[in-house]
């Protein structure tokens, strides 16, 4: 008959294992963390070696990278330079950027294995705490396993979603302590790495509402979510942090258009995932039938982040690395109920489906990335150090690697044509750009007409056969002089010195 595991967060009651009393070993809390961190930290390294592979992984890196140069060179978020993201993740790639120079994502990807490594050891503190040293070391090892269990395009980019998590963790093991504060300070940094990060402060609530907090706890926990998120807003511009990180993506979030597109690729990404969580995914489902697990904040933070995933309508792959740290500790509570062998042998599932993705992250083509660095030889090669070009795609890592300053604050096509949500349907053009953006681009082009205009859009819909106003500039001031992989350069008329190369 199979034991229901502890489940309050609340509570320090644990499943005994043989030895363990009160759920530590007789080594103490030095001991075990001394063992288990390199265990941890080597786990860390090994599944983000891929991330090596190359300057960057995917645009979301690229535009990270460009955004950090413009702020390093007294941009301004949300005013100079724009996205749909909070502040905080450009602020890291910035200070990188300041301290170890703007020409390698290397620190930043140091920094990812960091907050891995910084996320498995706080579920391995949740877990121990509930259940013992062995569900400590299960649950960080599983997490670290399945962290790279998607396309490595998604899990090896040093972007938003992995400096997200550790934030999302965090915010579970303050409140598991009750500190309130805390807690609701590490929401904040969820949402400022990502606004769905906030998704978080459900179960972090409802672990509020069942430790039978006072009155004042909510209150610290309101002050600690909100504190971070007032001061990030007065830092940049209070009304364009508001536009960009909430009310601004409209267009974005809608269902309409490309609706079996997304939805296979939401699919997909699903399926990915579960091969990933092959050695968890069958205890979880037994103990489901036969026992009541009663990890009522588990479930609550694994629907809150299925909910993240949802939101936009767009399922791609990174959205679903916050499903990872629910699901590993889930894993690890359903293991705790099943005899020690299937701890091993879930283990050892996950570890061959993590060694497929490792492989997959090493053998992966990146054709993307070697047409950018193509487009970038010809932009570098035929425009000065400080001439501005402007690059009509999705792919803005061409930016930084020509080092060349983007001519428009608005990074790439899909923020003017709705097209950065992957939408290949009716909704792209001009009409379903950002509110208010293409009376500012064209500002941007008149004031400061760039030397280059390189088309990448390669029969995606928003060339500019779909965009009139994008193709009366070209027609107007504007000649094709180089095809680089599809991609259209055009040069000034104004300029055929340079222009001609």
């Amino acid at each position: 008959m199979l034991v229901e595991p502890a489940v309050s967060l609340r509570s320090v009651n644990t499943l005994r294992g043989p030895g363990v009393s009160g759920g530590r070993a007789p080594g103490g809390r030095g001991a075990y963390w001394a063992r288990l961190l390199p265990l941890l930290a080597a786990l860390a390294c090994v599944t983000r070696l891929p991330s090596l592979r190359g300057p960057l992984w995917n645009p979301d890196e690229g535009y990270l990278a460009v955004q950090a140069r413009i702020l390093a060179h007294g941009g301004e978020l949300y005013e100079t330079v724009v996205d749909r993201k909070p502040p905080l993740v450009p602020w890291l790639y910035e200070g990188s950027f300041a301290l170890f120079g703007d020409s390698s994502l290397l620190p930043l990807k140091a920094l990812a294995v960091t907050a891995q490594l910084l996320t498995a050891v706080l579920l391995a503190s949740l877990a121990r705490r509930r259940w013992g040293n062995r569900a400590g070391r299960t649950a960080g090892v599983l997490y670290l396993l399945i962290s790279i269990g998607l396309n490595p395009q998604d899990a090896q980019a040093a972007t938003f979603e992995i400096f997200m998590l550790p934030c999302t963790a965090a915010a579970m093991w303050c409140a598991d302590r009750r500190r309130w504060g805390a807690a609701g300070a590490a929401v904040a940094c969820a949402f400022l790495a990502k606004q769905t990060g906030g998704a978080v402060l459900l179960p972090v609530a409802w672990l509020l509402w069942r430790a039978g907090a006072a009155r004042w706890c909510a209150a610290r926990l309101a002050a600690g979510l909100c504190g971070p998120v007032v001061a990030a807003a007065v830092l940049t511009n209070p009304s364009g942090f508001v536009f960009w990180t909430v009310t601004g993506s409209g267009a974005y979030a809608s269902f309409t258009g490309s609706e079996l597109h997304v939805l296979g690729r939401g699919l997909v990404n699903a399926a990915v995932l579960a091969g990933a969580c092959a050695g968890i995914i069958p205890p979880v489902v037994r103990v489901l039938r036969v026992a009541r697990t009663g990890a009522a904040e588990l479930w609550l933070w694994l629907a809150s982040s299925a909910a993240a995933v949802l939101v936009g309508f767009h399922f791609f792959g990174h959205y679903y690395l916050q499903l990872m740290p629910p699901l590993a500790l889930l894993g690890t509570a359903a293991l705790q109920t099943l005899p020690r062998e299937r701890t091993a042998r879930a283990v050892v599932v996950t570890g061959c489906s993590c060694a497929v993705f490792l492989t997959w992250g090493f053998l992966a083509p990146r054709p993307e990335l070697a047409h950018a660095a193509r487009l970038a030889d010809a932009v570098e090669s035929r425009t000065g150090a400080g001439d501005k070009v402007l690059v009509w795609g999705i792919h803005p890592e061409t930016y930084w690697l020509a080092d060349r300053a983007p001519a428009s604050r608005y990074l790439t096509a899909g923020l003017l044509t709705n097209y950065s949500g992957g939408r290949n349907g009716p909704q792209v053009g001009e009409k379903y750009a950002v509110d208010g953006a293409w009376p500012v681009f064209r500002e941007e082009l008149r004031r400061h007409p760039p030397a280059l205009v390189v088309d990448d859009s390669r029969g995606k819909p928003y060339g500019p056969h779909r965009v009139p106003s994008l193709r009366r500039v070209l027609a107007a001031d504007y000649r094709p002089v180089l095809r680089v992989g599809g991609a259209v350069v055009y040069a000034r008329t104004a300029d055929p010195g340079r222009a001609g190369g």
